[in-house]
């Protein structure tokens, strides 16, 4: 941060490392108790350098969480039923607690009848059709992951939501849209901005909360920030770099997160969280 900064930093690390230790006590009271470890299975279409890192970091993490892994890999020629049938075999295997299918796949790949192909009650990066539709109507199911985890620093951070003005820029079905529910959920008002919305800056200045998730780096300045605002960078772009542009909004901003260390780590936390939720209800635990 410079010297002119302004803004709290919201640190994810620390957040998500108490979830973490969380779901790691949980993990083992459940072996415990059934004789079953939590198992994660992940999924890897093709060899993308940055995916196969993900996939590698969720790996590492769930171990040191006391959470089996189960990863399966893919040639990038994979069909669309090719993986289809890998999620579905997964789906029906009762060792199995939680998928994770890494995205984005390939493009030839219908990557939602793939999400469609995992059994809601392990969709544990909540991408289903189901996941959102629990989301948005407030029922039980399981949040996608960087929206949960974006829910659980604002409350970390105590950042109050009713009657708040929150903008999302961005609509994608795994980040911008379900956030935007789960901000609705909490009696914010909720509006969302694309790559289609009109003048763009008079909307995001608006908002006493602002998730980016728009995928461009560096694509919101300071100017376009509310003085005082909460600022969720949910991007990531090469070379460590957000949505925001950090340095001009961390100057209007009271509270914004960094790229790395905001949100990703939340990302991972929730995904480990809900794995061992998913295990427990499965093993009929509540």
């Amino acid at each position: 941060m410079t010297e002119t900064t302004s803004a709290v930093l919201m640190d994810g690390t620390a957040v998500a490392r108490r979830i973490v230790e969380q779901a790691t006590a949980d993990a083992a009271a459940l072996k415990a108790v059934t004789g079953v470890t939590p198992c994660l299975a992940t999924v890897l279409v093709g060899a993308d350098p940055a995916s196969v890192t993900y996939v590698r970091m969720k790996q590492s993490r769930s171990a040191k969480a006391g959470i089996d892994s189960r990863h399966v890999e893919l040639p990038e020629s994979a069909t669309t039923a090719e993986l289809v049938a890998v999620l579905t075999e997964l789906s029906e295997d009762s060792r199995v607690h939680g998928i994770l299918l890494q995205h984005p796949v390939p493009a030839h790949i219908d990557e939602r009848a793939a999400f469609e192909a995992i059994a809601p009650e392990k969709d544990v990066d909540g991408v289903t059709m189901h996941s959102f539709a629990a989301m948005a109507f407030g029922e039980p199911g399981f949040a996608s992951a960087t929206p949960g985890g974006i829910m659980r620093l604002l409350e970390a951070y105590s950042v109050e939501l009713a009657g708040k003005h929150a903008v999302v820029v961005g609509r994608s079905p795994i980040l911008g849209k379900p956030v935007g529910m789960l901000l609705l959920a909490r009696d914010a008002t909720v509006t969302y901005c694309h790559s289609k919305t009109a003048d763009l800056a008079s909307l995001t200045r608006q908002a006493d909360v602002l998730v980016a998730a728009v995928g461009k780096p560096r694509f919101l300045t300071g100017d376009a920030v509310k003085p005082g605002a909460v600022v969720i960078d949910a991007g990531y772009n090469p070379g460590n770099v957000g949505d925001v542009d950090f340095d001009s909004a961390a100057r209007t901003a009271s509270l914004i997160t960094p790229v790395p260390g905001g949100v990703g780590p939340m990302t991972i936390a929730v995904l480990l969280e809900q794995t061992v939720a998913a295990a427990r209800r499965q093993l009929g635990r509540r």
